[in-house]
């Protein structure tokens, strides 16, 4: 039986798969090569992030909880502080004509609505049994 991050993994990447193709071949049409690239790198942007999202959630499955939001917590920012670096040196060291910033953006937001829609969807399936607090005081 497969563990539940690979159910989550594999319930959001493939309609992260479907809006990618559609997004990618949108911003070509529209934009041309540009928007080729600009769609290309989001898209590789948003699945290694979600990707790196699952493996942190997989290295923590056995921590406390204090270990576990403090691998969160450093993920987030560290996710955040790329994330920052790659917007400057695209922005630095690419020029428009070569990635198109509108189409990245909006590939961007429509793959993370995408992965997290199928993620929550696979989650919902999971059928979790979490402790509930003892209610005798």
């Amino acid at each position: 039986m497969s563990s539940n991050e690979n159910r989550l993994l594999r319930g959001a990447f493939f309609p992260t798969l479907a809006a990618s193709v559609v997004a990618i071949a949108g911003s070509t049409v529209l934009r041309g090569t540009s928007g080729f690239y600009g769609a290309l790198l989001a898209q590789f942007v948003v699945v290694i992030f979600f990707i790196i999202h699952i493996a942190v959630s997989r290295l923590t499955r056995n921590l406390d909880p204090i270990s576990t939001m403090a691998m969160a917590l450093f993920s987030y920012f560290a996710k955040l502080f790329a994330l920052g670096l790659l917007l400057w040196a695209i922005a630095k060291f690419t020029d428009r004509s070569t990635i198109d910033r509108t189409s990245f953006g909006i590939t961007a937001v429509v793959l993370t609505i995408a992965w997290l829609w199928g993620e929550i969807a696979s989650f919902m399936k999971l059928r979790l049994h979490l402790p509930l607090p003892d209610t005798k005081a």
